[in-house]
Formats: C-alpha cells, structure tokens, sequence
C-alpha cells in the first residue's frame, strides 16, 4: 500500500468509516478526487486533495455557504495539513445528469438563478469571508492570459511574442473597468450545472446544491450568472438564456440592467478566453484530450461576447492575431494530446 493510501486508510479509520466500502467517483479537471464510503445506511465523501489544492479554503466557504443556509456539503472531519477531508455526501443527482435524462432545464436553472439572486441581495454573504481575495483586473487578466500562453502556441505553432502578448493585456485593461461592481459579491466562480445538484429532500434555495466553489473570490455579481447561462461544456438554448437573464432583472429592480450586461459581456469574453486556454493545457500538459471537443463551443461564446461595442479594442486584437481561421473547429481539435 502507498503511503498516501495508508495515510487515507488512517483517516477515515480514525474517523470510524474503517469498515466502509469505498468507490471513486469519477474524476474532473482538477487535481483533487472524491471516494465515497458507503457503511451501512451511512455515507459520506472522501475528499483527497493534495497540493496545489486547497482544502482549508474549500472547508471555509463550505461553513460559510451552509451558514447562510444554501447547500454546501456539510464538514465531518478534516485533517487539512494531509489534505483531506470528509463530506456530506449530496448524492448523484448533478444538473448535467438531471438534464441528461430529460429534466425540465426551466425549473433547474431557475432554481440556480434563484440562489443567486438571493445572494446578490444580501450584503451578509461577505461579512465572514472578508479574506477572500478580490477577482481584480490583474487576477482576470492573468486568467485570461491562458489563451495566449497555451492556446496560441498550438495553433500557431510557436510561442506567442512578447509584444502580441503585451497588447493582449494592454486591451483587457482597456476595458475591465467596465466589468467593476459598486457592490461587489461572494462569487462562488464555476457555477454551472456540472456543480449544481437537486436535492429531493430539501426545498425552497436549499434544494440546490453546491460543489466546487473553494476558487471563490469577491466580485462583479455578474460573473456567476454568466458562468451558469454560457457554459463552456453545455449548450444552453437562447430562449432560456434570455428568461434567466429576465428573471434575474426582475428580482433586482435598483439594478443599472444596461451597466450589467456591459459587465455580463466583459466576464464573459475574459471567461472564455480562459476556458480555452484551460483545456488546451488539459490536453498538452495534462494528458486529458477529451476536453478539446469543447472548445468549439467556447469559441462560439467568445466571438458573441467580442460583438460587444465594449469590447471594440479586444476585439481588434483578436481579429489580428486570431483571425477566424484559427478559430475553425478543424483548426481547434488539431491541438495535440
């Protein structure tokens, strides 16, 4: 037995699931993996996240978010310097699985609209997580940045010159100011229905449950409803785009709609421009290809954000230096494993 596993032996042994059957759920694009242990009528998760993950973070916003009464996993048990932890166990029940077998997508995305409107409204949501590092222009530029770094290489074929890359970030300064929120919010980052679970036993908000938000940060309320209504691996249908977006204007009536769909388009095209960047370094440096098929979608959602007027000078880069040619799914799915 390798150490780590006797090291994850000894933990849930000590925490009396010694006797559980164990089963590995399946995997995502991070380094962390989950094990469920089943025991009787008991269950709980495993969650084995070694560095760089960080599972006092995860534990942290976990406590927070089931605090304000939505639901996180609950924390049994930790051992943070070894980096693990254990869960309540939410069950299987994902959006993207729901969705898969025939789910009304209205009442879930509504659902997951409702959270956050809810949580848009309520200044307590930041009052114990003031520590939390702000989403600023240099942390979105970084992020985007990705594309140039891993995306742009593969397809061009060379590494991408420090001055393309330096008017690359000159453009996003240009108009990230654009996307900065008076009220600036928890945001909770990949929220979408991969992280999104239906929870039969619970009603009202807390029948959404949540998953992976230990990236969270504090920033534009815009970020997340953009996250959930274009996401980078689910087609999501213009007619329920466009009714989300409705019912969150409603519930929000002091909102400044026209300053937020700036924003909603400025997020938009840095969050894309990452997500491209993210899976060609899945694929280049990590071994897991099945992500490029994505990326065609994902370009699609950039080049509607960049149609944005906000976005002229942006869009000027790309058009120069990604011309629609290296944006062609045949181009796209050429990115070696």
């Amino acid at each position: 037995m390798s150490d780590r596993l006797t090291r994850l032996q000894t933990f849930i042994e000590a925490e009396g699931w010694g006797r559980a059957e164990t089963f590995a759920l399946p995997g995502d694009a991070s380094f962390r993996r989950y094990i469920r242990l089943l025991d009787g009528t008991r269950r709980a998760l495993l969650m084995d996240a070694p560095p760089p993950e960080d599972p006092v973070r995860f534990a942290a916003i976990a406590r927070h978010l089931v605090g304000l009464g939505y639901s996180a996993p609950a924390i049994l048990a930790e051992e943070p310097e070894a980096g693990l932890l254990l869960l309540e166990d939410l069950g299987d029940q994902t959006f993207t699985r729901l969705l898969d077998q025939g789910a009304d997508p209205f009442d879930l995305y509504a659902l997951a609209t409702d959270v956050l409107i809810d949580l848009h409204r309520c200044p307590r949501q930041q009052a114990a997580l003031a520590d939390l590092p702000l989403y600023d222009h240099d942390r979105l530029i970084a992020e985007a940045c990705l594309l140039p770094d891993w995306y742009m290489p593969q397809v061009l074929g060379r590494p991408t010159p420090a001055a393309v890359r330096d008017a690359y970030v000159e453009a996003w300064r240009n108009i990230l100011p654009l996307a900065d929120s008076k009220e600036p919010t928890l945001v909770l980052r990949d929220y979408h229905v991969d992280n999104l679970m239906r929870l039969s036993d619970r009603s009202g908000l807390a029948a959404c449950g949540l998953l992976d938000f230990q990236d969270a940060v504090i920033g534009p309320p815009a970020y997340d409803l953009m996250s959930l209504l274009e996401d980078a691996r689910r087609e999501v249908a213009e007619p329920l785009r466009i009714a989300m977006l409705a019912r969150y204007r409603r519930a929000m009536p002091a909102l400044d709609w026209d300053a937020f769909l700036v924003a909603f388009a400025v997020l938009a095209a840095t969050r894309h421009a990452k997500v491209i960047g993210i899976f060609t370094r899945l694929s280049v440096r990590d071994g897991k290809p099945r992500y490029l098929r994505h990326i065609p979608r994902v370009w699609r959602l950039l080049e509607r954000a960049l149609v944005h007027p906000a976005l002229a000078s942006v869009r000027d880069w790309f058009d120069h230096q990604l011309p629609a040619n290296l944006r062609e799914s045949s181009q796209c799915l050429t990115v070696a494993p």
